[in-house]
């Protein structure tokens, strides 16, 4: 339950993941425990279905974690094009990994040899998660195995309450999070939910945050974890979680 700043380009791909992954490790483990069951996890898998090896896997398991994708597909712009189907507007690309093998001539500094020097160089291409396409045959988003029960404690009051917000919400995968640069709120779906009311304190820590975009209350969601705007924005979100519960009584 948080904000997540956008993805910064313009780095190499091992300055890209270690970045991410030091920015995972600085947020700690999570004061909280989900009230909300988790999706299947599987390995990573190219469009034709052949899993990925390597740094590859972590690093995709990570970025589906963090966006929310419950896919294990993922596929480049072309190949879902070629597949009949289309990235969605506004999604962004993450990169998969490969090393390119090459030799070059060196010439040895005391003798002035020249021999050739077998080299490789870590090489990226983008690629999008099958949630982030729209089009695309079933196979590619496999059905969950936990059971779709709604949960106990909807309230008709609370669905107007939210419906009436002007934000761009999707559910998916298993995590809640706000996105400042793509102004949107992801969910996990109701029914992954133990109740209603946990699902609405969620939502409402989320779209606290939305309220803190340049558009609306222009709060800064650029700070990094552990600092006092960060705490502070976390604050604000923790207060609105309740709100619309206390509003009905």
């Amino acid at each position: 339950m948080a904000y997540r700043k956008g993805q910064s380009g313009g780095v190499s791909p091992a300055t890209r993941i270690t970045q991410e992954i030091i920015a995972r490790l600085e947020s700690g483990t999570k004061p909280w425990i989900k009230p909300w069951r988790g999706v299947p996890v599987s390995r990573p898998l190219r469009a034709c279905g052949v899993p990925y090896r390597g740094m590859n896997v972590f690093w995709l398991w990570m970025v589906a974690d963090m966006c929310g994708y419950a896919s294990p597909f993922w596929m480049t712009y072309n190949q879902a094009k070629e597949l009949g189907a289309q990235v969605r507007k506004g999604e962004k690309s993450t990169i998969a990994i490969f090393y390119k093998s090459y030799t070059k001539e060196v010439e040895a500094p005391d003798t002035g040899e020249k021999t050739d020097e077998s080299r490789r160089v870590l090489k990226a291409y983008p690629v999008f998660n099958a949630d982030q396409v729209e089009g695309l045959p079933e196979r590619f988003h496999p059905h969950a195995t936990l059971e779709v029960v709604e949960p106990e404690g909807r309230q008709a009051e609370l669905d107007s309450f939210f419906a009436s917000v002007p934000a761009v919400l999707r559910h998916q995968g298993d995590e809640a999070y706000y996105e400042p640069v793509a102004d949107r709120v992801t969910m996990p779906p109701a029914h992954l939910f133990s109740g209603f009311d946990h699902y609405y304190a969620t939502l409402a820590h989320e779209l606290s945050h939305w309220t803190g975009h340049a558009s609306r209350l222009d709060r800064n969601l650029k700070n990094r974890f552990g600092s006092a705007a960060y705490a502070a924005e976390e604050l604000i979100a923790l207060s609105g979680q309740s709100a619309p519960c206390l509003s009905l009584h």
